[in-house]
């Protein structure tokens, strides 16, 4: 299961040998109006993993890392261990159950990800997969909105979704999607091994993994708001695979 890691990383060389390690990065935290060659070699490494670079005040700083020795940066560090994808299937096994899984699609906000894991796990999901890049990671945020789940749930961090997609279609997983136009979702029948993909908040599924997708879900909707907040589209859905692979 997950364990703990420091939530930020300070300090110039701290920094750059972080960013040129390839350590799991969430988002970059750069001092306004500093100039310093060491700053713009961070900047440069940290777009070239398109990371995300927020200038901020010092004081924004001081206040993040209670005031420690930051030197003008901080990087934020996912707050957890990731799992692999054969960790999920290794999962799946020792209980004896086809796997079910979820891929979230470049999810942005902290809370949704945290409100799906705390569904995840009281439905059985296996596991979740989410992109390392331009998507929310495990932060403390995520941790205190899923209350506890995360240390129950793994997630995996991959590359590249749709190749990963693409991989768990070769392991035997059948995928399905959501969007506007699909089959209504109680009507999805998710015995067997399945994934399951929820879109970005704004954007839905990226147009590659929606062609990656087996069948796609859509929720009917007959009142005035014709979306739903991710984490509760995701949660429907998560219920309607419970349902069907634990009938009453």
């Amino acid at each position: 299961m997950p364990s703990e890691t420091p939530e930020f990383i300070i300090g110039r060389h701290p920094a750059v040998a972080a960013l040129k390690a390839d350590q799991e990065i969430n988002k970059v935290f750069i001092q306004k109006d500093l100039h310093a060659d060491a700053i713009a070699t961070i900047i440069k490494l940290a777009k070239e993993r398109h990371l995300v670079i927020s200038t901020v005040p010092k004081n924004k700083l001081d206040q993040m890392t209670n005031n420690a020795n930051h030197q003008g940066v901080a990087l934020a560090v996912a707050a957890y261990r990731y799992a692999t994808v054969d960790d999920l299937f290794d999962r799946a096994a020792a209980k004896d159950e086809a796997p079910f899984f979820l891929i979230l699609d470049e999810l942005a906000d902290p809370h949704n990800l945290g409100s799906i894991l705390r569904t995840a796990d009281a439905a059985g999901v296996h596991g979740v997969i989410i992109p390392k890049r331009r998507a929310v990671g495990l932060t403390s945020v995520v941790a205190k909105t899923s209350t506890g789940a995360i240390e129950h749930v793994p997630v995996a961090r991959v590359t590249n979704l749709v190749q990963t997609a693409k991989e768990l279609q070769d392991r035997g997983l059948w995928l399905f999607g959501t969007d506007m136009q699909g089959t209504d979702y109680r009507r999805w029948d998710a015995r067997g091994p399945v994934a399951l993909v929820i879109g970005n908040e704004g954007k839905g599924i990226s147009a590659l993994l929606k062609k990656t997708c087996d069948e796609m879900l859509t929720i009917p909707m007959i009142g005035h708001v014709q979306s739903l907040n991710a984490s509760v589209a995701a949660s429907l859905l998560i219920y309607q695979g419970y349902n069907s692979r634990h009938p009453l």
